[in-house]
């Protein structure tokens, strides 16, 4: 795409949430700035309280360049973080970051062109997954295939162009943020489709591109990576409990797989614990130790899925990606079965709406 003439190009306001990012928050800001966007920009850093340098840099990443402004961030968490970005901004064009996303070169351009075409609220394209160790790019693997996350568009980025339910990260038109009163300060995970959500069902368009995308670092232990995945079985839960038209058989995947292998695994003990004993019928005992055909019939399909799978990737990444699927369907599918606790569940939104 050529880069469109400065006297044409909108203003933009990008938003950056940020917490505890003194490792990449120099980088992520040279990044934005680096794409040379022909208009006028500022970039807005929300602060929330960090205990590490994250502050500091900020301050004097705005000290050296007068497109660059920080402001707070009390609540610290990311949906309240972008509310109060979106309400800073003086310019109407929005356009999301994060402090780890590293943005494709002339992903603002493209995605103002792509806005003004389209007139949609949002547009947005794909989470470009890459790691750096083996168990990095095991993870990265899992998310761009489908027997890792599934037909996302913005995971696969293998959709065209057009409509969408959903999108990585997002442009949007500050109008149209406040039309619908912002994102909603009681998701602390899943605020993007949330918000999509009820764009859509404003009557507005979600857009997206697969010309756009963003680098994502993937987490890089079993530990980190298991949290997240929980958590976000819990919210994934926690959205279709509060948007009922939003329910896929696609979601329940997960949880039937963890509900399935518990049983086996239960199951097969309390067989083995029987035929050990002397206690019971035999072939009722057989049926009950076949339990563990479950669990063990689970992984198996992970390790051979991963084994015939057909890209190209260094033998040490491949040998991970086993344990890292399933990790993701797991995790998530425990997660969605826990849902969150009842009194996170009760607790509305307290935040004031976006100002026209």
């Amino acid at each position: 795409m050529d880069t469109m003439p400065s006297h044409i190009a909108p203003p933009v306001s990008v938003v950056m949430p940020v917490r505890d990012e003194e490792k990449y928050l120099a980088s992520s800001v040279d990044g934005i700035l680096a794409q040379g966007y022909p208009g006028e920009m500022e970039v807005i850093l929300v602060v929330a309280p960090s205990g590490d340098a994250t502050q500091r840099i900020a301050e004097d990443l705005a000290a050296h360049d007068e497109r660059i402004r920080v402001v707070s961030n009390p609540g610290a968490t990311t949906p309240r973080a972008l509310n109060i970005g979106v309400e800073a901004a003086r310019h109407d064009i929005i356009v999301r970051v994060d402090a780890h996303g590293e943005l494709a070169p002339e992903y603002i351009a493209t995605a103002v062109e792509l806005l003004e075409r389209t007139g949609a609220a949002n547009v947005g394209g794909v989470m470009d997954a890459r790691g750096r160790t083996p168990f990095e790019q095991a993870v990265a693997v899992a998310y761009t295939s489908r027997l890792g996350l599934g037909s996302s568009s913005f995971h696969l980025g293998d959709s065209p162009e057009g409509p969408a339910d959903t999108v990585f990260l997002g442009v949007f038109r500050k109008s149209d943020l406040q039309a619908v009163n912002g994102f909603d300060v009681s998701f602390d995970r899943a605020q993007d489709w949330e918000l999509n959500y009820r764009l859509r069902q404003s009557g507005r368009q979600v857009w997206f591109s697969p010309r756009l995308k963003v680098t994502y670092r993937p987490r890089s232990t079993v530990s980190a990576l298991a949290h997240q995945f929980f958590r976000t079985g819990q919210w994934r839960r926690e959205v279709m409990r509060r948007h009922r038209d939003s329910v896929s058989l696609r979601y329940l995947a997960a949880p039937l797989t963890v509900a399935a292998c518990a049983l086996g695994v239960v199951s097969g003990t309390v067989g083995v614990a029987r035929i050990v004993r002397g206690s019971g019928g035999g072939r009722g005992n057989r049926w009950l130790v076949g339990g563990w055909a479950l669990p063990i019939g689970y992984l198996s399909a992970m390790g051979v899925g991963s084994a015939v799978m057909r890209r190209a990737m260094p033998r040490s990444v491949r040998e991970r990606l086993p344990l890292v699927l399933a990790v993701m369907h797991l995790c998530w599918g425990a997660g969605f079965l826990r849902g969150l606790p009842r009194n996170h569940q009760d607790a509305g939104s307290d935040q004031p709406p976006l100002m026209g």
